[in-house]
């Protein structure tokens, strides 16, 4: 048998990428080396415009045509990062030669010695990662997620009025409403979506073990802890000024924790929306050219929300396992992060995916009303809970004088199954005030929904 061309192992790099390629643009090991590329000719223009040990200051043509070293890197930096990193055993040096290379075809070997100037890898590194992992969660990953919140609240509102059974327990229970039932979920989510906009990227530059020791030989009067968060900040990060030699992590692990969150959420959407499906309650459209089983011709499958579930599951793995990996580090430094970091697109992507397939999960499903009224024609037992709440409210009144009237509907309903017509002979033999009875009388499970239409509202505010 002839070996097959190298294949990728990952799913999200196979089968698919297609739902998760804008990642690779950030959280890529090229999207990594590109913002490593950035951080450190960012550095080398700070230094150069504060001539910094007498260094000149670049003109802006120059400046422009170091910054292009970024905005055009591409193919030809990748297979040359490759080549340098296979002699340096060592990536963040090998983009440091790669940098110096530039420098020289630029005719700026003059300012050669400030490349990567007083800088451990790993201040070229923490930086770098919250640039991309920054970048990836806001313009990649947080727009899939307040699409999916948006579709949420378009069916919260669409179904606000259509009652539904509930089922605490998987029992018959207290009717609600599909909308407000959608509600529930955009509620949620969109308290954590808050606390992730909010996540500060936190980034270090303090050198070996964070003391800027090798900046004060190098000069004692620059105040390098102002420089440090000035050069930091400049790069739309938040400046840390207590660390070892690795920024340690925190906020990558509160992050990972939040999105985690998100996760979980979700995945209680996609196992109830299943069930929905398998009640009866959401019908699936038929996509065109599709097959739901291999053998059973008539099956629609709820692959959507079976893809996600499984996916926010993946994801939530890796997530919670990042989070509470990356916050330990022996001493001052071990390079265990090193590693690890690396599958935080791996994690995030399992999310997009997931992400994607809800979204067009919900999108080809419809709400099957008479299913919903059907089901709620058949359990008029559940308005025993109204009934003995009156029947309370009655004995407070003083119209009434029933002993345990939750006693009383426990008898009559509890495990069986009653109609109107002994529900309402029930009501007409109760010691209670007409006023009363007549409410009692008129109910029916659609209609003992509260105010869970009024509740939707919630979320339009």
């Amino acid at each position: 048998m002839s070996p097959m061309p190298a294949q990728p192992i990952s799913p999200l790099d196979g089968r698919y990428r297609p739902a998760v390629t804008e990642l690779g643009e950030f959280l890529s090991e090229a999207g990594l080396n590109r913002a490593r590329v950035r951080v450190e000719v960012e550095w080398l223009i700070y230094l150069t415009s504060h001539e910094m040990f007498g260094s000149r200051r670049l003109s802006t043509e120059q400046t422009h045509a170091l910054r292009q070293l970024v905005t055009e890197f591409g193919q030809e930096e990748i297979d040359e990062l490759g080549v340098l990193e296979a002699t340096t055993r060592h990536d963040v040096k090998a983009v440091e030669y790669l940098v110096r290379r530039k420098l020289a075809a630029l005719g700026l070997g003059d300012v050669a010695e400030l490349t990567h100037f007083a800088c451990t890898s790993e201040d070229i590194n923490n930086l770098s990662y919250a640039l991309t992992i920054g970048t990836a969660v806001r313009e990649v990953w947080l727009p899939k997620l307040r699409a999916l919140i948006a579709v949420l609240r378009e069916r919260a509102v669409a179904h606000r009025d259509d009652a539904m059974l509930a089922h605490t327990h998987g029992q018959p229970a207290t009717p609600t409403t599909v909308g407000k039932e959608f509600a529930v979920f955009v509620g949620r989510l969109e308290r954590v979506l808050a606390q992730i906009e909010a996540t500060e990227y936190l980034g270090k530059f303090s050198g070996a073990t964070g003391t800027f020791a090798a900046h004060v030989v190098a000069d004692g009067e620059v105040d390098w802890p102002a420089v440090s968060r000035e050069f930091v900040t400049s790069l739309g990060l938040d400046w840390n000024p207590l660390t070892t030699q690795i920024e340690p992590h925190d906020w990558q692990a509160e992050l990972y924790s939040r999105i985690s969150h998100v996760n979980r959420i979700l995945h209680n959407l996609c196992t109830d929306a299943w069930t929905y499906i398998s009640m009866g309650y959401f019908t699936q459209i038929p996509q065109a050219g599709a097959t739901g089983s291999s053998t059973m011709p008539h099956k629609i499958n709820p692959i959507r929300f079976e893809n996600a579930e499984a996916n926010f599951e993946l994801s939530s793995a890796l997530l919670e396992s990042l989070a509470a990996t990356l916050v330990t580090s022996r001493l001052q430094r071990d390079l265990t992060d090193s590693t690890t970091q690396r599958n935080v697109g791996v994690a995030i992507g399992h999310s997009l995916l997931a992400l994607d397939n809800l979204t067009r999960g919900l999108g080809e499903i419809n709400v099957d009303t008479d299913a919903l009224l059907a089901d709620l024609d058949g359990n008029w037992e559940i308005l025993g809970e109204a009934i003995q709440t009156v029947i309370r409210a009655e004995v407070t009144a003083g119209r009434s004088s029933i002993a345990d009237p939750y006693a009383l509907l426990k008898e009559l309903t509890r495990g069986k199954r009653i109609g109107q017509p002994e529900l309402v002979a029930f009501i007409d033999g109760l010691d209670i005030g007409d006023e009363a009875k007549d409410r009692l009388r008129v109910l029916t499970p659609a209609a003992y929904t509260g105010v869970a239409s009024a509740l939707v509202d919630h979320i339009l505010r």
